[in-house]
């Protein structure tokens, strides 16, 4: 169940806002420019799907979001449980970082926690199946997929380059939870 978590930046032992309501959340995140949709498939999402159908079976949500945003690039990133990398790949995204272009996610299954860190507050977005966040270019944020993660989400870009990170230095993402 997708859930949000907001705590003041300085205090990770106690939240100011907590809920599992779809509308409230995205209501709460639009506050910050981050947008919070969820969305249904056309078809049934398998196992044995590539990328293209996966990608297909969003067509319509896809279309519409590179429409309204501009978004040029569009892929789908898969981890499966128990990958022997899955500490390493973890260790990649827990450090506070922006980019300069959105991050924008789509989870078609499984599960992760972004973490953005704005006007002295840290909010805690739990994404789960079915869950679209974008998290506008320089924000502030982290990422935890999980200490034996599997995920498949969906990916949009700005430009062909795709995820750069550039780090901010802090270590705030060391004193928050993270999903395990």
């Amino acid at each position: 169940m997708s859930q949000l978590t907001i705590y003041r930046h300085d205090n990770p032992a106690q939240h100011t806002f907590d809920s599992h309501d779809p509308a409230l959340i995205a209501q709460q995140l639009s506050h910050i420019g981050v947008r919070f949709e969820q969305w249904q498939a056309s078809h049934d999402i398998t196992d044995d799907m590539n990328q293209d159908d996966i990608i297909e079976a969003y067509q319509a949500d896809i279309t519409r979001l590179k429409a309204a945003e501009g978004y040029q690039t569009v892929d789908v990133i898969s981890l499966a449980k128990g990958n022997p990398n899955a500490a390493q790949l973890r260790e990649k995204f827990l450090f506070e970082h922006t980019h300069s272009e959105d991050e924008v996610r789509f989870f078609v299954k499984g599960q992760g926690l972004f973490c953005l860190h704005l006007h002295e507050q840290v909010f805690q977005m739990l994404c789960q199946q079915g869950d679209l966040i974008s998290v506008p270019k320089n924000t502030p944020h982290w990422f935890d997929m999980g200490s034996d993660p599997e995920f498949s989400a969906i990916r949009l870009f700005d430009n062909q380059e795709g995820w750069v990170a550039t780090s901010t230095e802090s270590e705030i993402a060391k004193r928050f939870p993270l999903i395990d």
